[in-house]
């Protein structure tokens, strides 16, 4: 690892040193950094992270506001703010990646090659020194969407850490270099995704959720209401087909999905509900994988006059509207109901 890659480390900011807007925050860091703030229970630490993705900015606004207000945590408490550089060209907030980069949450687990896989070996080690109790690392969906946690390791503890920001887990056996992989093993970890990247009560559920987890005496409570579901499948297309949204099947295109496929988050849908339209390629168009890398496409999935139908009532989540992310990364995830 290259001493450029190294993290800097800003201790105990103050109120008024971290400027007045969020962007002037970011402005003031200039790169992926670390903030220390001493707990009044020092022998304790516990992990945050956020702003792995540039176009996802509720934990990273939950973090200045909490911070402006001066708040002092319980416990120590160790920050990261990713992809700080993807951000800083106007409009704020637009880009998910740094141009030419790896999606920095897909860059933890070796080999840590490039400067994206850089940040995050040295994210791990830096995590890892300080041996914290709990990890928390906040992101937005890119469509509309209740808040939920996302887990690989479900137990009392994750489902803890996922009542601060909402009442659904989601345990996870997929395997995609992201940071609650990695650490996984060492100490409880979630992801919340705290709901729409663009929306204001998006932010409060990570203000909220944030202030409950630094200011908590203990992360041992009793969870009751949390619902837990297992094991979802990751819908993506296939390399070299094309996709675009709207309201009917659109002549040489491979994919067509609804321009509210987002209303879909979290919903039960059955065989009468159209998920969207699909070209000559038919199934072959997705690729539908699970834990092994096996696709599933089939099983989930049926052509109803060239509509894209399920074979069972299954739930659909993380459905994005975002054309370069579905393209990019996936077009949503989908957990059959038993």
């Amino acid at each position: 690892m290259k001493d450029a890659h190294r993290l800097p480390t800003w201790e105990g900011p103050k109120p008024d040193e971290v400027g007045e807007t969020v962007e002037d925050f970011l402005q003031k860091l200039g790169r992926p950094s670390l903030l220390w703030f001493p707990g009044k229970d020092s022998s304790r630490t516990r992990a945050f992270s956020t702003l792995l993705h540039g176009n996802e900015s509720s934990g990273v606004r939950a973090l200045h506001r909490w911070i402006k207000e001066g708040h002092e945590p319980a416990v120590n408490l160790l920050c990261f703010i990713g992809v700080v550089h993807a951000i800083l060209t106007e409009p704020f907030f637009s880009t998910r990646s740094v141009p030419g980069w790896r999606d920095l949450n897909r860059c933890f687990r070796p080999p840590f090659e490039g400067p994206d896989g850089a940040i995050a070996e040295s994210l791990l080690l830096e995590f890892r020194s300080v041996k914290p109790e709990a990890l928390i690392d906040v992101h937005n969906t890119s469509g509309r969407s209740p808040a939920y946690g996302v887990t690989t390791r479900g137990g009392r503890q994750q489902e803890f850490l996922t009542s601060l920001f909402s009442d659904h887990l989601v345990v996870t056996d997929l395997q995609l270099g992201a940071l609650m992989e990695a650490t996984e093993h060492d100490w409880p970890t979630v992801t919340i995704e705290c709901g729409g990247a663009n929306n204001h009560l998006s932010h409060e559920v990570a203000y909220q959720g944030f202030a409950r987890y630094a200011s908590a005496e203990s992360l041992q409570h009793a969870t009751p209401g949390v619902t837990v579901v297992h094991h979802p499948l990751r819908v993506e297309i296939r390399p070299g087909s094309t996709i675009v949204y709207g309201t009917e099947r659109r002549a040489g295109t491979d994919l067509c999905l609804p321009l509210d496929v987002d209303l879909f988050n979290f919903g039960i849908l059955t065989f009468q509900d159209s998920l969207g339209w699909v070209g000559p390629k038919g199934l072959d168009v997705l690729y539908t994988k699970d834990a092994q890398g096996c696709d599933r496409s089939r099983e989930i999935f049926s052509i109803h006059e060239q509509t894209l139908r399920l074979v069972k009532p299954s739930r659909i989540m993380m459905a994005t509207t975002r054309q370069d992310i579905a393209q990019s990364d996936c077009l949503f995830y989908v957990l059959p109901v038993q």
